[in-house]
């Protein structure tokens, strides 16, 4: 399901942010870009996100952008420092070399420290930021989601309203198909026998019937609606139960005996076809 958030915080660092971006997927990929100082935190992150997430392809960043004109204050160890003039002062009169510059002097390792900063805090502080991200990411997923619903919920009674109309025509149009053949046997001017007559009209009364898929239609229909109002996870339920509406819609359409009740297996591919589509956002 498509979802933004975005949560940001200053910290000693620089402005830490977390970006989190979900795109449709069948399954839960993760996909994570953090500076080397919270490289640490993958586990966990993964951890939080399978715990918030079921399926979809997540995009996470972490970045820590420092802060403008802000520079790291310096501090030279003078303890180190004497001991240094103390040693280059031997070597010059030892050698005859030239006197090191200050510049240089200070880009020497132990004389010039900068604060330390707290690692720990800062991944403390990125786990927070990460953790209010997804809650974020959930709220925009699922007020999209109760949209996505309420458009199945109203194909769904469209495709209930189809499936009532095909019954309530197919016993005229069985009664139709009868007084047909009769009609033309009757045009042919020989003796039928009246057993066999029977069986073959039994034969075909039995190979139109479409009472079971409608039924099964509509039990489907009303499986769709439970998931829907369970909440939670139900993507690839609805997935297979999408699946077992076209198959059912296929076989009407194949025992089709009118252009109507064909129209009506048309229309119910194209319904179903259409939430179809909108479940792949679903998680």
């Amino acid at each position: 399901m498509t979802a933004f958030a975005r949560e940001s915080e200053n910290t000693e660092q620089g402005v830490l942010t977390v970006e989190l971006r979900s795109v449709n997927h069948r399954y839960l990929d993760l996909s994570l870009k953090m500076p080397e100082t919270l490289r640490a935190l993958e586990p966990k992150v993964r951890e939080l996100a399978g715990a918030r997430v079921a399926r979809g392809k997540l995009d996470c960043m972490f970045r820590i952008q420092s802060h403008p004109g802000r520079a790291a204050e310096l501090k030279v160890n003078n303890q180190q420092l004497q001991q240094l003039l103390a040693a280059t002062v031997q070597i010059t009169d030892k050698f005859e070399t030239r006197q090191p510059s200050p510049l240089e002097i200070l880009q020497f390792p132990g004389i010039c420290d900068a604060p330390e900063q707290s690692e720990e805090a800062l991944q403390k502080t990125a786990l927070g930021l990460f953790s209010q991200a997804l809650k974020t990411l959930a709220d925009n997923r699922k007020r999209e989601g109760e949209k996505l619903a309420d458009m199945i919920l109203s194909r769904l009674d469209q495709l209930e309203e189809v499936v009532a109309n095909t019954r309530g025509i197919v016993p005229a149009l069985k009664q139709q198909q009868r007084d047909r053949l009769l009609a033309r046997l009757a045009d042919l001017t020989v003796d039928a026998d009246p057993g066999r007559l029977e069986q073959e009209l039994v034969y075909l009364a039995q190979k139109s019937d479409v009472d079971e898929e409608l039924d099964r239609l509509n039990a489907h229909v009303e499986e769709v609606r439970r998931a829907l109002k369970k909440g939670g996870p139900c993507g690839r339920r609805l997935d297979f139960l999408m699946q077992e509406l076209n198959r059912e819609a296929n076989t009407l359409s194949s025992k089709s005996i009118s252009s109507n009740t064909t129209q009506d297996a048309v229309e119910l591919k194209v319904l179903i076809e259409q939430m179809r589509e909108q479940i792949q956002n679903i998680e």
